[in-house]
């Protein structure tokens, strides 16, 4: 994954290209589109092959349950006799665990909310293993690290509900200056970037496109929290307590937000800022001297693989996912088309990210 994520923007550009030869046959490319889902297999080519495990696997996620559950099934087909157990928390909260039982680890495998903009903070916790399906993924998603295993393409976006806008008189935002409404005072809600990554993709996405060494950027975000942003502790409350009326707006990510609209949300929307959206890459990794690394690896590389993240995406609706051969539709995502996408500099994120959040606290503790 190199650091601005250009070249996974360039792929999705041309993914589009592709997907105009699909109606002929001619591509097995990902899609994303306002057709039905499409049903994928449930069983991968590879089940007759399984080898061995270990007869438990635990797993700490920051995945919503409704998409484990779909991983889970599939699995379970290939290794019936293995016992998982799943941990559900904010990636802050799971990383947090493991790193306080990388003396007697209690997982094995860390699902998701891991991503890119961790650096190497993480490395001493995390075992080197790479997918044997790595090189079927897009190609900025394929392992930058040699433990990191991309599975989740993860843009950041607003959430809103129609009938708490329309009681305050307020239009749907669709710019990052539209937050900024006095009408919209206390009304907007996020998680903490302190703790979770979905925050930190929003607050990364601020910085990108407002630029990242100009004080335009901060002025902004002064004027956010001025406005009584609200901070929340897990990222799923900010998409529920949306879906529920307690707030107008949530800053958080697509697969979170289409989870809300797939289950029957009603009159809330999913829009990409009009300033521009980046996204985040999502992973899975091992956790070093784990109990159980044979079931640990399977679990990396089912969740890699074409028939895997087709069976996920396909039924779940919700999902971008990084292999390139995985076929689905979903109704529940938008085009990648009709979305401005920009580019961001991971590197600068990551080296600076403890500045940023210093300064996020600095300026938040103004207001609060």
């Amino acid at each position: 994954m190199k650091s601005t994520h250009a070249k996974l923007f360039a792929s999705l550009l041309s993914l589009l290209m592709v997907l105009s030869l699909a109606a002929c046959g001619g591509s097995s490319a990902p899609a994303a589109s306002s057709a039905a889902p499409e049903a994928a297999s449930a069983e991968p080519a590879s089940e007759a092959a399984a080898p061995e495990i270990e007869d438990s696997l635990t797993i700490y996620t920051a995945e919503p349950d409704a998409s484990m559950e779909i991983l889970l099934e599939g699995f379970k087909k290939l290794y019936p006799d293995c016992d998982v157990e799943v941990v559900y928390g904010s990636a802050g909260e799971m990383t947090s665990r493991i790193i306080a039982e990388a003396d007697k680890p209690q997982c094995d495998v860390m699902f998701s909310g891991i991503n890119a903009c961790d650096g190497d903070s993480y490395e001493p916790y995390f075992e080197k293993y790479v997918s044997t399906h790595d090189g079927e993924l897009i190609e900025d998603c394929r392992s930058n690290n040699g433990y990191y295993n991309y599975v989740i393409i993860s843009p950041c976006a607003f959430y809103v509900n129609h009938d708490i806008l329309d009681k305050l008189g307020v239009k749907a935002p669709t710019s990052y200056e539209d937050l900024l409404n006095p009408k919209l005072k206390g009304q907007i809600v996020t998680s903490d970037p302190n703790s979770s990554s979905a925050a930190w993709n929003n607050l990364s996405n601020i910085l990108t496109v407002f630029g990242t060494e100009k004080q335009e950027t901060w002025d902004y975000i002064d004027k956010l929290l001025a406005n009584k942003l609200v901070i929340t502790e897990s990222s799923s409350t900010v998409f529920t307590s949306v879906t529920s009326g307690e707030y107008a707006v949530g800053l958080t990510y697509e697969g979170g937000a289409a989870n809300q609209l797939r289950d029957g949300a009603q009159n809330c929307e999913i829009i990409f800022p009009s300033n521009g959206s980046g996204y985040i890459v999502t992973a899975g990794a091992i956790v070093k001297n784990c109990q159980h690394p044979n079931a640990a690896k399977a679990w990396i590389e089912y969740t890699t693989s074409t028939d895997g993240q087709s069976n996920w995406a396909s039924q779940l609706g919700t999902t971008r996912v990084t292999n390139a051969s995985a076929k689905y539709e979903t109704e529940w995502l938008q085009d990648y088309s009709s979305i401005k996408w920009v580019t961001r500099d991971i590197d600068w994120l990551v080296k600076n990210k403890a500045a940023v959040l210093e300064k996020w606290n600095a300026t938040y503790n103004k207001y609060n």
